[in-house]
Parts: structure tokens; sequence; C-alpha cells
């Protein structure tokens, strides 16, 4: 299972915007965007136009990084997305937002996704009183969603984790109760309920042509 290792830092400056990969230092004066808000490299201050294909492209990238997926499995979500009914974009986002290790970041018990992927992969988390380990797996409506180990040390880290995140606003599609860990799937998400700005027309359009 493939997953980028290199520095994520890089990537929020490249798509000129905070997606939010390295959990709270991302809302600290830390963050390197706020100190180096152009592009990595010798001529990332220099000012580019963008043609049409090229804002294609950084939105499918934003949208790719900031779930932390690769290519080929965000082409196979889009795939997927295309032949569903419904607005291929809208049902991409759909399917992303339904990962479980997206779920987990949103009910506030990971800072960041990787994280949660983290504590998916640890078999730490259960879906409807089983266990999943596979960061990618699918989540659907009154699914409850649950974590919990027997080592205290990782437990102790996710409860800190809730108190860090408390002020983090968390979608209405989730039933979060904090205290057992625990979250129900209410409804499925919306495009409303994510909160970065997404223009997931220009992903449909790049990879209709």
């Amino acid at each position: 299972m493939g997953r980028y290792l290199g520095a994520v830092c890089r990537l929020c400056r490249r798509e000129g915007m905070k997606l939010f990969l390295k959990g709270t230092k991302c809302n600290t004066e830390k963050c390197t965007i706020a100190r180096r808000a152009y592009a990595p490299g010798q001529h990332g201050k220099n000012r580019i136009k963008l043609s049409n294909y090229g804002v294609q492209l950084r939105e499918k990238q934003k949208v790719k990084r900031t779930y932390g997926v690769l290519e080929r499995q965000f082409r196979k979500y889009f795939d997927i997305a295309s032949k569903t009914k419904g607005v291929t974009g809208k049902v991409l986002l759909q399917l992303l937002e339904r990962r479980i290790d997206n779920v987990i970041y949103r009910m506030g018990f990971a800072l960041s996704r990787s994280e949660a992927r983290q504590i998916v992969r640890h078999n730490h988390v259960y879906v409807n009183s089983k266990r999943v380990n596979i960061p990618s797996y699918l989540v659907s409506k009154d699914d409850t969603v649950q974590v919990k180990s027997n080592r205290e040390k990782a437990l102790g880290r996710i409860r800190d984790n809730t108190e860090i995140t408390k002020d983090r606003a968390i979608p209405e599609w989730l039933q979060v109760d904090k205290a057992a860990l625990s979250a129900r799937v209410y409804r499925l998400p919306e495009k409303e309920d994510i909160q970065q700005p997404i223009q997931e027309q220009l992903i449909v359009e790049l990879y209709s042509k």
C-alpha cells in the first residue's frame, strides 16, 4: 500500500494554502507556509500564470494530497464516482470523506489524517464491532465507529488528541461521543460538510479529457 513519505510542508507550499498535514503545527507561527508563502524550489518566488490545464491539475493535486492518497488510488475513486448515479464531483468527494482514516480525523481523535491512518493500521479502530485496519475502508450510513485498545498509552494519546481538537468543528454527518471514543454515521457526507474550499468540477474536467 503506497503512501507519500516526503516532506509534507512542501506540499502545502506547492498548493499555496494550508492542507493541515502536520496537525497542530499548522495553526502556529511555526507553520512553514506562514513563513514561506511561495512554492518550493529555486524558482518558487517567480509568478507563473497557469493555463486551464494547470489550474485543473493543481486542484486535483490539492485534493489528492489533502486526503493522503496517491494517483492510482485517486483515479480509482474517480472511476467509481463516474459510474455512480449522481454528480460525479460530489460523489468523488463523498468517497474521500467516507474513508475510515478521514472519519477518525473528523471525529477529532487524530491531529492529522496521517496520524489517523496510523491509528487505523495499529488495529485500534472498530466498525460495527468488527476490527478495521485498512485506512481506505469506506463507512456507510448508520455505521458505528469506535476506537479501543488494550494499550493504555495509545488510548491516552487519543484522549489527549480529543482535548487538543475540542474547538475543531465536527461535521454534521457524524454524531460523536468523545467520552466513549465512538461515533455514529448519521448520514452520508455532503460537499457542504467539507470546510476546505474545493472546486471538484475542475477535477472532473481534467479526467474527462
